[in-house]
């Protein structure tokens, strides 16, 4: 499985950015979001942005991510973790609505 990091651009050369996140910097391939300015948030996966997202989705990333941490060492209660899924109903996305039976 692969998971992908919120990482924010610090420096960016060209299509290579420095970036910061979890686990502290790295340098990401932009070749698939383009050239960004610094304070940009990407989603990266491998040392690759796939997409570039607001600070308010990387939070969301990484609460899930601080979830998945904390369901590995045990802990039951993860509702704080996924705040913005407690109380709905799961929903497939769009695309796949119709395939559902």
């Amino acid at each position: 499985m692969c998971l992908g990091l919120p990482m924010q651009i610090l420096e960016c050369h060209g299509l290579v950015a420095r970036c910061g996140g979890r686990g502290g910097e790295r340098t990401i391939d932009l070749a698939l979001v383009g050239e960004h300015p610094p304070g940009t948030w990407l989603l990266c996966f491998i040392d690759a942005a796939r997409e570039v997202i607001d600070a308010a989705t990387a939070d969301r990333v990484n609460a899930a991510l601080d979830g998945l941490e904390a369901a590995m060492t045990g802990v039951v209660d993860l509702d704080a973790h996924f705040a913005d899924l407690v109380g709905r109903t799961p929903q497939l996305p769009p695309h796949l609505r119709g395939l559902a039976p």
